[in-house]
């Protein structure tokens, strides 16, 4: 590796800054995602973890500023892709930045595919949009062999309905990749798909990484997920990020009672004998938070007078991680949910 190619991986290609989203104007204003920062560099897949209703699609929205609702807005902060700050850019240059430097995969692809065009045109639509006129037939076939489909020409003439949500989803990857972006941003691609189908997927998505040196953001409630395909994991709750770090430390040592929570979800096959576990209660409802800790109402070892009053900040721990917990550091913690699981039926 150059040395100037070693220097584009280390340097940030998305920066998020103290990002913060509202939904809604004024008094009514309700604050969904608040002070959330990360990073991915070139060539790296990292993970944005939580439960439905954390915030974690709507940061993808932000990074875009592609919002589903005119009310929702970027309120705060910084989203810096290649140095360029997304969330202050005019109209045109923002929409020139969509599909040439950042491209999206939505979780739905028969929400977002034209069921009365081919693929082939749907996948060529990006390149058009950006004033290339030249070649798209032999892009789009080069996408399509790209996405590992057989008989590419007759793929790109077929309508979505004629496909399988599989194929239909490689589709969309292709439409998103084909100008070429350096960061793909992925919304749940898997969450329809069949178990075999879903790892198809991410085995593509980890070899374009590697062909393409592509950032990948990939947004997921699966941890088991993040453990196959990225590097580095942010998890997500109520709207904040409560943890961050490497794949490998955090798995092996979560230090958020929230993150050991969502580990211990994931069920483990050659443990019969253990009793499935789930985190009590459900994530409140956005903007209406909890005042301490967001995750005190359903942790396992909140102390009262301290989680339920007081808000803890966002504080790097020993190494690369980072936590948001008042107690990370206490005995307790080390397995907050010890307790409940051994009191739980095998």
């Amino acid at each position: 590796m150059s040395q100037q190619h070693q220097q584009q991986h280390a340097e940030p290609l998305l920066e998020v800054r103290g990002l913060s989203v509202d939904i809604g104007r004024g008094s009514n204003a309700l604050r969904v995602v608040n002070d959330l920062s990360l990073t991915v560099r070139r060539g790296e897949a990292v993970g944005l973890v939580g439960e439905s209703g954390s915030g974690k699609s709507m940061t993808a929205f932000a990074i875009m500023n592609l919002f589903p609702s005119p009310l929702a807005r970027v309120a705060a902060g910084q989203v810096l892709l290649e140095g360029r700050d997304l969330a202050q850019l005019a109209p045109a240059d923002l929409r020139s930045a969509r599909g040439a430097q950042v491209g999206m995969v939505f979780q739905d692809p028969t929400s977002y595919l034209d069921p009365l065009m081919p693929v082939g045109r749907q996948i060529a639509e990006p390149l058009l949009a950006h004033g290339r006129t030249e070649g798209l037939q032999a892009r789009v076939l080069e996408l399509l062999d790209m996405m590992e489909l057989p008989n590419a020409a007759r793929v790109a003439r077929q309508y979505p309905h004629e496909l399988s949500g599989g194929m239909r989803q490689r589709i969309l990857i292709a439409a998103a990749l084909a100008m070429r972006p350096a960061l793909l941003i992925a919304d749940e691609p898997t969450t329809a798909l069949d178990v075999t189908v879903q790892a198809g997927i991410l085995k593509l998505l980890m070899r374009l990484r590697k062909e393409l040196d592509l950032g990948i953001l990939l947004i997921t409630h699966d941890l088991a997920v993040v453990a196959e395909t990225c590097q580095r994991v942010n998890v997500m709750y109520a709207g904040q990020l409560v943890e961050s770090n490497t794949v490998a430390p955090l798995f092996a040592a979560p230090r958020h009672p929230y993150t050991q929570g969502l580990l211990g979800s994931i069920l483990n096959p050659q443990s019969r004998a253990q009793a499935l576990f789930s985190i009590p209660g459900s994530v409140p409802i956005a903007g209406h938070w909890p005042e301490g800790c967001r995750f005190h109402p359903r942790c396992p070892i909140a102390r009262g007078g301290l989680c339920d009053t007081s808000a803890p900040p966002l504080l790097q721990a020993n190494g690369s991680g980072a936590d948001r917990c008042h107690l990370s550091n206490e005995p307790a913690a080390a397995d907050a949910w010890q307790r409940r699981k051994e009191t739980m039926p095998s």
